[in-house]
């Protein structure tokens, strides 16, 4: 009984010796696979390869040549006509088309706009484009934060250190500011959040607000430029000029507030 036990012993010991080899050996095995990290980095920087490939297939089409005021002036007639006869499809393409623009920084947003007051009126083309341009710069927003934001805030240039303390102290009002008076390019302001960690909800939110006056002021101005282009109407229709002092209160708007913005830090002081 006793050898036995002493047996039993010896076979449990070689178990358990042989269960600790494996169990080394196997965590060895896996230290030596192939990390995961080259396919981490691979999905984590497609949404960019995604960008770039639909700039590059906007500028290879000529898309750039559509987004003028000639060419919105050849087309409006049939863009009319497909917009009276499918609403609901045409102000869906629109965001889309609108969303892609802004996701890529493709230039000619402005025009877009314009198209939109045209097409849909200046309260329904402005809320499209404010909708489009919204998830746009979300997109941009996002691919930033989760692709190259790290590298890009290391090596972020004067213009955007500038920006850096702006964010850090009132992200979501310094964003409206931002919004509100385009000091800086419309693809700078969707960038910069994302490299100051930034959230989502503030930044859309910010975002939406922020552009709905000029995005109204570029829509009513589009829908002035269709009464203009109608064959029984003047040239200068007086929508056409209300949209004209619209784009200018516009423009102003930037420079009250910054004056408004260095008072206000003049108190702090």
């Amino acid at each position: 009984m006793a050898e036995n036990n002493v047996g039993t012993k010896v076979r449990e010991r070689r178990a358990d010796g042989r269960d600790e080899t494996e169990g080394a050996m196997g965590d060895a095995i896996e230290e030596h696979l192939p990390s995961e990290a080259p396919r981490a980095l691979w999905l984590r920087f497609l949404p960019v390869g995604i960008v770039v490939l639909l700039l590059l297939l906007l500028y290879a089409g000529g898309f750039q040549e559509f987004l003028s005021l000639k060419a919105l002036q050849e087309e409006s007639e049939a863009l009319k006509g497909f917009v009276d006869d499918r609403l609901a499809l045409a102000g869906l393409l629109y965001v889309i088309v609108y969303i892609t623009l802004v996701a890529v920084s493709f230039p000619g947003a402005s025009i877009v706009t314009i198209a939109g007051g045209l097409l849909f009126g200046w309260v329904l083309g402005g809320a499209l484009s404010a909708v489009g341009a919204t998830i746009g710069a979300c997109i941009i927003f996002l691919i930033a934060r989760t692709s190259f934001g790290t590298v890009l805030a290391r090596r972020a240039g004067p213009r955007l250190k500038r920006l850096r303390a702006g964010f850090q102290e009132d992200a979501f009002h310094y964003l409206l500011f931002l919004r509100l008076a385009p000091i800086f390019p419309f693809w700078v302001i969707n960038l910069a959040p994302a490299l100051f960690d930034m959230r989502l909800g503030p930044y859309a939110l910010a975002t939406f607000l922020g552009i709905l006056p000029g995005t109204f002021a570029y829509s009513y101005f589009g829908e002035g430029v269709g009464t203009a282009l109608d064959e029984e109407g003047p040239v200068f229709s007086t929508q056409l000029l209300l949209g004209f002092a619209v784009l200018a209160l516009a423009a102003l708007l930037p420079i009250m507030l910054k004056r408004w913005r260095a008072r206000d830090a003049g108190k702090k002081t």
